[in-house]
């Protein structure tokens, strides 16, 4: 079970509650579940009932008794524990974790991806700069991703290397943007040569050309970034430009192309190379992947899990960073579970192993599919 579906969970509990006359309040739109803070438990956690119980004219700890009443019997959740002033805590069955796994296997780097057209159009305009349109190009793909379909108008035409060196397709010149000749570039799945994306264009809807649902202008500020970007390479470029949120000033040339710790995109390319290393090195071994339940891995699961989430919020706030701060969750959950994950000496590979190799999959699943919307490519080697 996922944040998103335990979110889910909780607000069919809390419709339940009304509709049988035990909560008078509205339903609301979303139930923020997340890690258990300090004085919780298990593995998740939601302050649902605080939220609803000035409303409900009740004290929060009686609106969360009445919830997890309801939640307690819910499939895959193990038990409900209230704490402090009203605080669900949720800790899942032991092959919740197996489930997620699987999940995130089957789907590969399209996990969290939508499935189909959302309905929704947006519209990104950007003014001709090397950090908007590269950060355009990033929310597209993102937003696709979620099922919108996407057109994007820059005001002004982007310099030829921004699209062979960083990776934008302005292919579709020609338009305008408001009075400045503009041109129209996408970031389609396999548009250009070196594309790495996964997020695969929508369908047009037939007929005539629709408005857009949301026009959007896409302008980081403060702009221009402080020195060229274009001798970092397209990965190490994109990530110093996308990493800091918008209103926050690009570190260039910055240590991006140092492969030490301290470089966050190392990391979580380092971390991705790792995971495929340990697939290949326990095929060698005669074992392979399982998902099953994993010790100590609360932190990674939780991240993992989250991933649609983010997707989510990055698409709806307009942030890159924010994915690609979510990466370096991930990543930086991922390292310390992977020495144990091949058999040492002369042990035998085991139902934790396998489990543990799963999981290491799934995270750098994970890893390349949230690089290939920011537009960064996730070597096997590195």
């Amino acid at each position: 079970m996922t944040p998103v579906e335990l979110s889910r969970t909780v607000l069919h509990a809390v419709r339940r509650a009304v509709d049988e006359g035990e909560l008078s309040v509205t339903v609301p739109e979303r139930a923020v579940v997340t890690p258990p803070g300090p004085g919780g438990c298990g593995d998740y956690a939601t302050n649902i009932a605080l939220q609803l119980a000035g409303a409900a004219g009740q004290p929060p700890r009686r609106v969360a008794e009445i919830l997890r009443a309801r939640l307690a019997s819910e499939a895959l959740i193990g038990d409900v524990v209230v704490t402090g002033p009203g605080f669900l805590n949720f800790s899942l069955e032991r092959n919740a974790s197996a489930l997620l796994v699987e999940e995130i296997l089957r789907r590969g780097r399209r996990y969290g991806h939508a499935e189909g057209f959302s309905g929704t159009i947006v519209r990104l305009r950007c003014p001709a700069e090397v950090r908007a349109v590269v950060v355009t190009d990033a929310l597209a793909r993102v937003l696709r991703s979620q099922g919108d379909l996407v057109r994007v108008e820059c005001e002004g035409r982007p310099a030829p290397e921004w699209e062979t060196v960083l990776g934008v397709d302005s292919s579709r010149a020609g338009g305008h943007s408001g009075s400045h000749p503009g041109s129209r570039f996408d970031s389609h799945a396999g548009s250009h040569p070196g594309s790495h994306s996964d997020s695969h264009p929508q369908p047009r809807p037939s007929g005539p050309s629709p408005l857009p649902d949301l026009d959007v202008t896409v302008h980081p500020v403060p702009a221009p970034v402080p020195a060229d970007p274009l001798p970092l390479g397209r990965d190490a470029a994109r990530w110093a430009l996308l990493y800091p949120a918008a209103h926050d000033r690009p570190r260039i040339p910055g240590d991006h192309l140092t492969q030490r710790e301290t470089n966050p995109l190392f990391r979580v390319r380092y971390a991705h190379a790792r995971t495929r290393a340990l697939l290949r090195n326990a095929a060698d071994l005669g074992f392979h992947p399982e998902p099953g339940p994993v010790s100590d891995a609360e932190t990674l699961l939780a991240a993992l899990g989250d991933h649609p989430r983010i997707l989510t919020t990055t698409a709806t706030h307009r942030s890159p960073d924010r994915l690609a701060r979510h990466l370096v969750a991930v990543a930086d959950a991922t390292l310390p579970l992977l020495p144990a994950v091949l058999p040492l000496g002369d042990e035998k590979p085991s139902a934790a192993h396998r489990a543990r190799l799963a999981l290491a999959e799934a995270a750098g699943a994970v890893l390349a599919g949230g690089l290939s919307l920011l537009g960064i490519d996730a070597p096997d080697h590195l």
